[in-house]
């Protein structure tokens, strides 16, 4: 017994040696007693040191002012930037006016008969009740607005999809190239996309729809190309000994193949198009958007409710119509697709016979003065003073006093290497030497553009609101695991959330919190909820049964068999999840400088709203560093055989 009391402690310490994070560690803690010293000695400030930083003001102004004034001369803006703006413009005020020409009654029976084709009856009477919402609340003509440009990005994003994914698909080398560049594409927030193309196309609607178009793309791209690697080989080698040429075998049995996940890359560019499409009235996109944009700018909740309301029946019906015509559960005849378009073509005309083209006034229902003056009464009543539970301005406050103040003041407090060899460590321990690399020049970046201050205040929100996502998101999830009713009553309303666009989410938070930090926090925090739940439940319920039963049969309690079997063997969609609520809430936080987020995120709106680019870029640009680096953080990297972490 002594012997094997005095040999434990001995052995321990090899054990560890052993292990691959204990190694990390090792070397990072070696690294850091050697640079840390030297850092500290030639930058002693606590924050990220002057002497590092570049001034990109001058530069940035330079080219702003060279562009504008450059625009109307300047063959580049001439001959290529001109004519696409003009295409774009010429585009969508094309579909509006046949929008507008087919009037209400056509687009609402055009709408209806396609999702009868693609669905069904129930989701027909769905989309017509949809139309006719959009019509009562007094938003026809900007939901038509919204709809013109969506059509033309939503064709664009899917060409350019197409062609990016079958290039990917076809060749390893492609793959290669364009997998980093679609990586850093999708973990970029959607305002960040705005302030590239302002500068070259100036405010209007050429820039929304090319902002649109380069968000949309990359889901279409993505999954293009995983449908064509993931072909059958059997079906491509019994095409190939037919002796079909490569077109003939990607037309014939690659593309069919694919069809699904060339379905789902549909249905991804268009809730994304829709959801940048809304974002885009910052940079003079008309339509919804435009309203709820100029309604948070004065606090009107009832107004932007108002156009809320349709741009999530929007979102609504058309993931349902795209996620049936995915699944393929209705017949699709030509018959049947001519039957409709001659109906709809009737109604058109009847409509514009009986001069019914536009909306009656006398059918719309003004829902913005009840709206506020039932806020109202929320400011006057339930913001303050409630008893026990106090208000929901008092939560705000204690929430900002509590949680966010102290998350701020401390990412700020600490010394800027610290903060790096953080990064490192973290981004190390979860994936490879590259990955830490990756996330540690992102954040280093940040401080060169001179924003470290503003960008860990930023960083504060997303910790803050990440936090709690991740306390809410898997408490509802191991709810949902264990409960096939809890399960079925949350899919429809994670449905629901999970189509709205970003902008919708701050419509109710600015009516319960007023304006500041914590709603804006508030806002990411309902917006990211959604896939952490259902990332979450996923992986709890796909845990090998027989291991369930294993632990059971040995007594284990169901708290039991939650920490020491669902949770580990569910731990790759427990990341997953953490990584998804980590980028989802720093999409909204930076949109919550619109109503008073502040940090990188008012930069950029201040950027946008008074035409100083060169603050724009530079938080633009700090944003992408930011969801770069916590992307990284947060995605394990499979290990390489062979190449060590």
């Amino acid at each position: 017994m002594a012997t094997v009391t005095a040999s434990t402690p001995r052995a321990l310490p090899t054990g560890l040696l052993k292990h691959r994070a204990v190694h990390k560690l090792l070397l990072i803690a070696l690294a850091a007693a050697v640079l840390v010293p030297l850092a500290n000695a030639r930058w002693a400030s606590g924050s990220w040191p002057a002497a590092l930083t570049v001034d990109l003001t001058k530069p940035l102004t330079s080219a702003s002012d060279w562009i504008i004034n450059n625009r109307d001369s300047h063959p580049l803006f001439l001959y290529f930037f001109g004519y696409v703006s003009n295409a774009v413009v010429i585009s969508v005020h094309a579909v509006y006016v046949v929008l507008l020409g087919a009037g209400w009654a056509g687009v609402t029976a055009l709408g209806a008969l396609v999702a009868w084709r693609v669905a069904g009856v129930r989701l027909a009477l769905g989309t017509t009740a949809a139309f006719l919402a959009c019509g009562l609340l007094g938003m026809w003509v900007p939901t038509m607005q919204t709809l013109a440009l969506m059509v033309v990005a939503v064709l664009a994003s899917v060409v350019v999809g197409v062609l990016l994914g079958l290039a990917a698909g076809l060749s390893r080398r492609m793959d290669k190239i364009l997998r980093p560049v679609l990586d850093t594409m999708q973990v970029m927030p959607a305002y960040a996309y705005l302030l590239p193309v302002v500068l070259v196309f100036g405010m209007g609607v050429p820039a929304a729809v090319l902002a649109t178009v380069v968000y949309a793309a990359p889901p279409m791209a993505r999954l293009t190309a995983l449908g064509l690697q993931g072909a059958d080989k059997e079906v491509l080698e019994a095409v190939e000994s037919l002796g079909t040429t490569a077109r003939q075998r990607l037309l014939t049995a690659r593309i069919p193949l694919a069809r699904k996940e060339l379905m789902l890359g549909l249905n991804q560019t268009i809730m994304m198009a829709l959801s940048m499409a809304v974002i885009a009235s910052v940079i003079g996109a008309a339509g919804l958007g435009d309203r709820v944009y100029q309604a948070l700018a004065s606090v009107d909740v009832g107004a932007a409710l108002a156009a809320g309301i349709p741009i999530v029946l929007l979102a609504v019906v058309l993931d349902r119509v795209t996620g049936a015509a995915g699944d393929g559960t209705e017949g699709q005849g030509r018959a049947g697709w001519a039957y409709a378009l001659a109906g709809t073509v009737v109604v058109a005309v009847a409509g514009r016979l009986l001069g019914r083209l536009d909306w009656p006034d006398a059918w719309t229902l003004n829902i913005a003065e009840p709206v506020n003056r039932a806020v109202d009464w929320m400011t006057n009543h339930l913001y303050s003073g409630v008893p026990v539970v106090g208000g929901t301005a008092d939560w705000a406050g204690h929430f900002t006093t509590w949680v966010l103040d102290p998350v701020r003041d401390g990412l700020q407090g600490l010394p800027w290497w610290s903060v790096l060899l953080i990064v490192a460590t973290l981004a190390w321990l979860i994936g490879t030497w590259r990955t830490a690399l990756t996330a540690v020049l992102a954040m280093a970046a940040i401080g060169v553009l001179g924003v470290w201050t503003p960008a860990l205040d930023t960083l504060s929100q997303v910790l803050a609101a990440v936090a709690v996502t991740l306390v809410l998101g898997f408490a509802t999830a191991v709810a949902a695991a264990r409960s096939d009713r809890v399960e079925r009553m949350l899919r429809p309303v994670l449905d629901v959330f999970q189509t709205m666009p970003q902008f919708v989410y701050l419509i109710p938070v600015v009516a319960l919190f007023g304006v500041g930090r914590a709603p804006a926090a508030a806002a990411a925090v309902v917006y990211a909820l959604p896939a952490v739940v259902r990332i979450t439940t996923q992986g709890l319920r796909q845990v090998d049964p027989a291991a369930m039963e294993s632990s059971r049969s040995l007594g284990a309690t169901s708290w039991q068999q939650l920490r020491q079997v669902q949770l580990p063997l569910a731990r790759p969609a427990l990341l997953l999840a953490v990584n998804q609520g980590v980028v989802l809430v720093l999409a909204v936080v930076v949109i919550g400088g619109l109503v008073g987020g502040g940090a990188l995120g008012y930069d950029t709106v201040f950027g946008l709203a008074q035409g100083d680019l060169a603050t724009g870029l530079v938080a633009g640009a700090a944003i992408v560093c930011l969801g770069l680096m916590l992307d990284r953080v947060t995605q394990p990297t499979e290990r390489r055989t062979g190449k060590g972490a």
